[in-house]
Protein backbone atom coordinates (compact mmCIF):
# COMPACT_ATOMS: atom_id res chain seq x y z
CA UNK A 1 0.00 0.00 0.00
CA UNK A 2 1.18 3.39 -1.02
CA UNK A 3 2.44 5.81 2.01
CA UNK A 4 -0.90 5.86 3.96
CA UNK A 5 -0.67 8.58 6.54
CA UNK A 6 -4.24 8.31 8.26
CA UNK A 7 -7.29 7.36 8.11
CA UNK A 8 -10.46 9.77 7.60
CA UNK A 9 -14.23 9.45 8.87
CA UNK A 10 -17.27 10.89 8.84
CA UNK A 11 -19.73 9.46 11.00
CA UNK A 12 -23.03 10.66 10.73
CA UNK A 13 -26.64 9.39 12.28
CA UNK A 14 -27.45 6.83 9.99
CA UNK A 15 -23.94 7.10 7.50
CA UNK A 16 -20.83 5.73 7.50
CA UNK A 17 -18.12 7.31 5.21
CA UNK A 18 -14.54 5.85 5.25
CA UNK A 19 -11.36 6.77 3.63
CA UNK A 20 -7.88 5.72 3.93
CA UNK A 21 -5.59 9.00 2.86
CA UNK A 22 -1.69 9.09 1.65
CA UNK A 23 0.47 11.25 2.25
CA UNK A 24 0.34 13.14 -0.53
CA UNK A 25 -3.56 13.52 -0.11
CA UNK A 26 -5.05 10.94 -2.37
CA UNK A 27 -7.95 8.27 -1.14
CA UNK A 28 -5.96 4.88 -1.32
CA UNK A 29 -9.08 3.22 -0.08
CA UNK A 30 -12.85 4.08 0.53
CA UNK A 31 -15.59 2.57 2.25
CA UNK A 32 -19.38 3.55 2.73
CA UNK A 33 -22.36 1.71 4.50
CA UNK A 34 -25.67 2.94 6.52
CA UNK A 35 -23.69 2.19 10.31
CA UNK A 36 -24.32 5.20 11.38
CA UNK A 37 -24.28 6.05 15.31
CA UNK A 38 -27.56 5.20 15.81
CA UNK A 39 -26.68 1.63 14.71
CA UNK A 40 -23.28 2.00 15.97
CA UNK A 41 -24.34 2.82 19.38
CA UNK A 42 -26.11 -0.75 19.44
CA UNK A 43 -23.01 -3.03 17.73
CA UNK A 44 -20.36 -0.62 19.27
CA UNK A 45 -18.76 2.44 17.58
CA UNK A 46 -14.92 0.32 18.23
CA UNK A 47 -16.22 -2.42 16.54
CA UNK A 48 -17.76 -1.11 13.41
CA UNK A 49 -15.04 1.29 12.76
CA UNK A 50 -12.14 -1.99 13.39
CA UNK A 51 -14.16 -3.76 10.71
CA UNK A 52 -13.71 -1.46 7.98
CA UNK A 53 -10.31 -0.81 8.98
CA UNK A 54 -9.67 -4.80 8.30
CA UNK A 55 -11.30 -4.50 5.45
CA UNK A 56 -8.89 -1.65 3.70
CA UNK A 57 -5.88 -3.62 5.44
CA UNK A 58 -5.17 -0.57 7.52
CA UNK A 59 -1.88 -0.14 9.16
CA UNK A 60 -1.86 -0.98 13.14
CA UNK A 61 -0.50 2.05 14.28
CA UNK A 62 -2.28 4.50 11.69
CA UNK A 63 -3.83 7.20 13.31
CA UNK A 64 -7.98 8.06 12.70
CA UNK A 65 -9.64 11.38 12.61
CA UNK A 66 -13.39 11.50 13.18
CA UNK A 67 -16.09 14.02 12.63
CA UNK A 68 -20.08 13.82 13.01
CA UNK A 69 -22.39 12.30 15.43
CA UNK A 70 -19.68 10.01 17.08
CA UNK A 71 -18.94 13.01 19.20
CA UNK A 72 -22.28 13.38 20.19
CA UNK A 73 -23.22 12.97 23.78
CA UNK A 74 -25.02 10.05 23.15
CA UNK A 75 -22.52 8.86 20.98
CA UNK A 76 -19.17 7.08 20.97
CA UNK A 77 -16.97 9.88 23.09
CA UNK A 78 -18.59 13.82 23.51
CA UNK A 79 -16.41 16.18 22.05
CA UNK A 80 -18.63 19.21 23.03
CA UNK A 81 -18.97 22.14 20.88
CA UNK A 82 -16.87 25.26 19.92
CA UNK A 83 -19.49 28.21 20.20
CA UNK A 84 -19.78 31.09 17.67
CA UNK A 85 -18.76 33.59 16.95
CA UNK A 86 -15.87 31.90 16.09
CA UNK A 87 -12.75 31.81 13.95
CA UNK A 88 -13.53 28.37 11.63
CA UNK A 89 -10.08 27.21 12.05
CA UNK A 90 -10.75 26.79 15.91
CA UNK A 91 -12.46 23.11 15.45
CA UNK A 92 -8.53 22.05 14.65
CA UNK A 93 -7.64 22.32 18.22
CA UNK A 94 -10.90 20.57 20.22
CA UNK A 95 -10.15 17.30 18.83
CA UNK A 96 -11.10 14.60 21.86
CA UNK A 97 -9.51 11.48 21.93
CA UNK A 98 -11.19 8.25 22.38
CA UNK A 99 -9.35 5.93 25.50
CA UNK A 100 -8.87 2.87 25.52
CA UNK A 101 -7.48 2.30 21.95
CA UNK A 102 -4.33 1.00 20.53
CA UNK A 103 -4.47 3.31 17.41
CA UNK A 104 -4.51 7.69 18.22
CA UNK A 105 -8.27 7.79 16.99
CA UNK A 106 -9.09 11.83 17.61
CA UNK A 107 -13.13 13.04 17.39
CA UNK A 108 -13.43 17.02 16.18
CA UNK A 109 -16.06 19.09 18.05
CA UNK A 110 -18.92 20.68 16.54
CA UNK A 111 -20.46 24.25 16.87
CA UNK A 112 -23.03 25.77 18.85
CA UNK A 113 -24.65 28.88 18.55
CA UNK A 114 -26.11 29.80 22.30
CA UNK A 115 -28.41 32.77 21.60
CA UNK A 116 -31.14 32.19 23.93
CA UNK A 117 -33.87 33.05 21.11
CA UNK A 118 -32.29 31.29 17.98
CA UNK A 119 -29.77 28.09 20.01
CA UNK A 120 -28.36 25.94 17.35
CA UNK A 121 -26.23 22.93 16.90
CA UNK A 122 -24.17 21.14 14.12
CA UNK A 123 -22.01 18.42 14.09
CA UNK A 124 -20.57 17.04 10.97
CA UNK A 125 -20.80 20.16 9.25
CA UNK A 126 -18.01 22.44 10.30
CA UNK A 127 -15.30 19.97 8.86
CA UNK A 128 -17.35 20.50 5.19
CA UNK A 129 -17.10 23.98 5.96
CA UNK A 130 -14.02 24.33 6.40
CA UNK A 131 -12.89 21.84 3.69
CA UNK A 132 -15.09 23.83 1.57
CA UNK A 133 -13.89 27.29 2.68
CA UNK A 134 -10.14 26.80 3.78
CA UNK A 135 -8.80 28.43 7.10
CA UNK A 136 -8.59 32.20 5.78
CA UNK A 137 -11.52 33.06 3.49
CA UNK A 138 -11.88 36.72 2.59
CA UNK A 139 -15.27 38.61 2.60
CA UNK A 140 -18.79 37.99 3.68
CA UNK A 141 -20.14 34.18 2.63
CA UNK A 142 -23.62 32.61 2.94
CA UNK A 143 -23.05 28.61 2.76
CA UNK A 144 -25.35 26.31 2.67
CA UNK A 145 -25.34 22.68 2.78
CA UNK A 146 -28.56 20.85 2.06
CA UNK A 147 -29.26 17.48 3.88
CA UNK A 148 -32.03 16.46 6.25
CA UNK A 149 -31.37 18.93 8.29
CA UNK A 150 -29.87 21.90 6.34
CA UNK A 151 -27.57 24.08 7.92
CA UNK A 152 -26.62 27.65 6.59
CA UNK A 153 -23.78 29.27 7.67
CA UNK A 154 -22.59 33.06 7.86
CA UNK A 155 -19.09 33.44 7.78
CA UNK A 156 -16.94 36.58 7.40
CA UNK A 157 -13.36 36.74 6.58
CA UNK A 158 -13.31 33.26 8.12
CA UNK A 159 -15.15 33.72 11.23
CA UNK A 160 -18.58 31.62 11.83
CA UNK A 161 -21.05 34.75 13.26
CA UNK A 162 -23.95 32.53 13.03
CA UNK A 163 -25.89 29.73 10.99
CA UNK A 164 -29.35 28.45 11.23
CA UNK A 165 -30.69 24.86 10.73
CA UNK A 166 -34.17 24.06 8.56
CA UNK A 167 -35.89 20.78 8.74
CA UNK A 168 -36.37 20.72 5.30
CA UNK A 169 -35.35 17.20 4.76
CA UNK A 170 -37.25 15.84 7.09
CA UNK A 171 -40.07 17.97 6.50
CA UNK A 172 -40.58 16.52 3.39
CA UNK A 173 -40.61 13.12 4.34
CA UNK A 174 -42.61 13.22 6.74
CA UNK A 175 -45.25 15.38 4.42
CA UNK A 176 -44.87 13.06 1.48
CA UNK A 177 -45.55 9.86 4.11
CA UNK A 178 -47.81 10.43 6.84
CA UNK A 179 -50.08 13.93 5.41
CA UNK A 180 -53.02 13.89 3.08
CA UNK A 181 -50.21 14.92 0.19
CA UNK A 182 -48.94 11.34 0.73
CA UNK A 183 -52.05 10.29 -1.59
CA UNK A 184 -50.87 13.08 -4.57
CA UNK A 185 -47.32 12.07 -4.82
CA UNK A 186 -47.95 8.32 -4.73
CA UNK A 187 -46.34 6.75 -7.94
CA UNK A 188 -44.59 9.68 -8.29
CA UNK A 189 -41.01 8.13 -8.43
CA UNK A 190 -41.95 6.49 -11.64
CA UNK A 191 -42.93 9.80 -13.34
CA UNK A 192 -40.46 12.03 -15.30
CA UNK A 193 -39.32 15.25 -12.80
CA UNK A 194 -41.43 18.12 -13.68
CA UNK A 195 -38.79 21.16 -13.46
CA UNK A 196 -41.60 23.39 -14.60
CA UNK A 197 -43.83 22.82 -11.13
CA UNK A 198 -40.84 22.84 -8.85
CA UNK A 199 -39.37 25.95 -9.97
CA UNK A 200 -42.49 27.77 -9.66
CA UNK A 201 -42.96 26.16 -6.55
CA UNK A 202 -40.02 27.82 -5.22
CA UNK A 203 -40.87 30.94 -6.89
CA UNK A 204 -44.22 30.95 -5.01
CA UNK A 205 -42.53 30.60 -1.50
CA UNK A 206 -39.45 32.58 -1.43
CA UNK A 207 -42.04 35.36 -2.74
CA UNK A 208 -44.83 34.80 -0.55
CA UNK A 209 -43.15 32.39 2.68
CA UNK A 210 -45.81 33.28 4.93
CA UNK A 211 -48.51 31.26 2.26
CA UNK A 212 -46.46 27.89 2.44
CA UNK A 213 -48.44 25.94 3.94
CA UNK A 214 -51.35 27.01 1.88
CA UNK A 215 -48.78 26.41 -0.56
CA UNK A 216 -48.44 23.45 0.15
CA UNK A 217 -51.73 22.04 0.05
CA UNK A 218 -52.48 23.02 -3.23
CA UNK A 219 -50.16 19.53 -4.12
CA UNK A 220 -53.52 17.67 -3.52
CA UNK A 221 -56.14 20.35 -4.86
CA UNK A 222 -54.29 20.85 -7.69
CA UNK A 223 -54.62 17.38 -8.11
CA UNK A 224 -58.35 17.08 -7.45
CA UNK A 225 -59.32 19.68 -9.33
CA UNK A 226 -56.88 20.15 -12.81
CA UNK A 227 -55.42 16.70 -12.49
CA UNK A 228 -51.75 17.39 -11.93
CA UNK A 229 -49.51 14.51 -11.78
CA UNK A 230 -47.72 12.58 -8.81
CA UNK A 231 -44.16 13.69 -10.50
CA UNK A 232 -45.73 17.38 -10.51
CA UNK A 233 -47.39 17.33 -6.99
CA UNK A 234 -44.09 16.15 -5.34
CA UNK A 235 -42.13 18.90 -7.58
CA UNK A 236 -44.73 21.09 -5.57
CA UNK A 237 -43.82 19.78 -2.16
CA UNK A 238 -40.12 19.94 -3.28
CA UNK A 239 -40.23 23.70 -4.43
CA UNK A 240 -42.20 25.00 -1.37
CA UNK A 241 -40.17 23.56 1.05
CA UNK A 242 -36.70 24.69 -0.21
CA UNK A 243 -38.24 28.10 -1.29
CA UNK A 244 -39.33 28.55 2.11
CA UNK A 245 -35.58 27.16 3.65
CA UNK A 246 -34.10 29.27 1.09
CA UNK A 247 -36.25 32.91 2.02
CA UNK A 248 -35.81 32.41 5.51
CA UNK A 249 -31.67 31.77 5.04
CA UNK A 250 -31.31 34.69 3.17
CA UNK A 251 -33.57 37.28 5.11
CA UNK A 252 -30.66 39.19 7.00
CA UNK A 253 -28.40 38.50 4.15
CA UNK A 254 -26.87 41.87 2.49
CA UNK A 255 -27.92 42.12 -0.99
CA UNK A 256 -24.74 40.72 -2.94
CA UNK A 257 -23.69 37.93 -0.40
CA UNK A 258 -21.85 35.48 -1.78
CA UNK A 259 -23.62 31.99 -1.89
CA UNK A 260 -22.10 28.71 -1.05
CA UNK A 261 -23.57 25.62 -2.40
CA UNK A 262 -21.76 22.23 -0.20
CA UNK A 263 -23.94 19.45 -1.87
CA UNK A 264 -23.22 16.35 -4.12
CA UNK A 265 -26.13 14.10 -6.67
CA UNK A 266 -29.61 14.92 -5.98
CA UNK A 267 -29.84 17.61 -3.45
CA UNK A 268 -27.07 19.23 -4.98
CA UNK A 269 -28.58 19.74 -8.50
CA UNK A 270 -32.21 20.76 -6.90
CA UNK A 271 -30.15 23.50 -5.00
CA UNK A 272 -28.50 24.67 -8.33
CA UNK A 273 -32.08 24.65 -9.88
CA UNK A 274 -33.72 26.50 -7.01
CA UNK A 275 -30.97 29.58 -7.30
CA UNK A 276 -30.84 29.86 -10.99
CA UNK A 277 -34.78 29.90 -10.68
CA UNK A 278 -34.09 32.87 -7.95
CA UNK A 279 -31.38 34.47 -10.40
CA UNK A 280 -28.97 33.86 -7.22
CA UNK A 281 -25.18 33.39 -7.85
CA UNK A 282 -23.77 30.81 -5.96
CA UNK A 283 -20.64 28.86 -6.31
CA UNK A 284 -20.99 24.64 -5.88
CA UNK A 285 -18.68 22.23 -4.32
CA UNK A 286 -18.85 18.84 -3.70
CA UNK A 287 -19.57 17.68 -0.15
CA UNK A 288 -17.61 14.49 -0.49
CA UNK A 289 -14.43 16.33 -1.62
CA UNK A 290 -15.51 19.29 1.08
CA UNK A 291 -15.56 17.22 3.88
CA UNK A 292 -11.86 15.07 3.19
CA UNK A 293 -10.46 18.81 3.09
CA UNK A 294 -11.30 19.47 6.17
CA UNK A 295 -10.91 16.22 7.76
CA UNK A 296 -7.25 16.25 5.84
CA UNK A 297 -6.86 20.04 7.86
CA UNK A 298 -7.77 18.10 10.80
CA UNK A 299 -5.25 15.28 10.57
CA UNK A 300 -2.02 17.61 9.31
CA UNK A 301 -2.81 19.99 12.14
CA UNK A 302 -2.71 16.86 14.76
CA UNK A 303 -0.32 15.25 12.83
CA UNK A 304 2.16 17.49 11.69
CA UNK A 305 4.80 14.62 10.63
Amino acid sequence: MANPAYVAVDWGTSSFRLWLMGRDGTVLAERRSGEGMTSAAKTGFSAVLAGHLTAIEAPENLPVIVCGMAGARQGWVEAGYIDVPAPLASILTGAVSVPGESRDIRILPGLAQRDMATPDVMRGEETQLLGALGRASSGAQAVCMPGTHSKWVHVTDGKVTGFSTFMTGELFDVISKHTILSHAVTGAEEQPADAAAFEAAVSATFTRPALASNLLFTARSGQLLHGISAAAAQARLSGTLIGLEIAGALQDAANGTDITLVASGRLQALYEQAFKTLSLAFTAIDADAAVRRGLSAAAEAIWPN
